[in-house]
């Protein structure tokens, strides 16, 4: 009889499976749809490799829920996060930086913003969810696991990874992304452009878990995004929590913004947004 896989093992076992499955559809062609612009598309391998998280969740966490992406959504005493293909433009568009993801949440989600009302509550902090358990993010094209969590120290391919030293904004990078219609919004784009402009320098990726997980490995510092979904923020935001890392979730102008990285630098970035740096 085979052994039943921890949490993190499992864990590790479908993002692994579902990235080469995923690295494996795309060197054979994909059939890709648009969902809400141009930039926002689907592929045959997102779908599969969804399906296949939730078949074998399914078979070894009957007890759990699951919340994907491409629609999957059940619910259970936990709830495991899936994103398939996180940064799927970069993915058909054939550039290397995206990954499958997924996170452990012990305990139900309100679904895929899973945020407070953003009414009008500048500045207030929103808890969006509790018990994150566990993150796990793999890079087929770099052959990366990135695995752990506030329980479960986080590692590199099965090495540990360094505590996050605490920094200042104006001595690390910051990634972010803004959607280009998006620009039009003065409240996202000067809120962004304030942080940013307190940073040493910007990255724009495209692949929210491998921006998360280059920020827990000390490659990038201050990960900042309005209004993410689920599964572009937990796996991530498990992984810098582990290493002592901050995280951030607030609300300003009607939007609900995430920040992760050093205390210090999380704070100035905030700060910037709401204007009170």
């Amino acid at each position: 009889m085979t052994a039943t896989l921890s949490d993190p093992e499992l864990a590790a076992d479908l993002v692994t499976t579902a990235g080469r499955l995923a690295a494996r559809m795309r060197a054979e062609g994909l059939r890709v749809e648009e969902k809400t612009s141009i930039s926002d598309v689907v592929s045959d391998a997102d779908k599969a490799a969804e399906a296949l998280i939730v078949e074998r969740l399914a078979a070894e966490r009957p007890a759990d829920g699951v919340l994907g992406e491409e629609g999957a959504a059940a619910p259970g005493r936990r709830t495991w996060v899936i994103d398939p293909v996180d940064g799927t433009y970069n993915f058909v568009s054939g550039l290397p930086a995206w990954c499958s993801a997924l996170a452990l949440v012990d305990g139900p989600t309100d679904g895929p913003a899973d945020t407070a009302d953003t009414a009008d509550t500048a500045g207030e902090d929103v808890d969006p969810v509790r018990d994150l358990a566990l993150g796990a993010i793999y890079q087929a094209t770099t052959d990366e696991l990135w695995l752990g969590g506030p329980a479960v120290p986080p590692t590199l391919n099965g090495a540990p990874l360094p505590r996050i030293v605490d920094r200042e904004l104006a001595e690390v990078a910051i990634t972010t992304y803004l959607h280009p219609p998006r620009l039009r919004n003065p409240t996202l784009r000067d809120g962004l452009v304030r942080a940013i402009a307190g940073a040493a320098s910007v990255r724009i990726i495209g692949s929210g878990s491998i921006e998360l997980a280059a920020v827990a490995a000390g490659r990038l510092g201050v990960w900042l995004h309005a209004d993410p979904p689920l599964w572009d923020w937990l796996p991530g935001a498990a992984l810098v929590l582990g290493l002592g890392g901050t995280t951030a979730v607030f609300e300003y102008g009607g939007h609900t913004w995430h920040a992760a990285g050093p205390a210090t630098a999380v704070a100035q970035a905030r700060a910037a947004v709401l204007g009170s740096s």
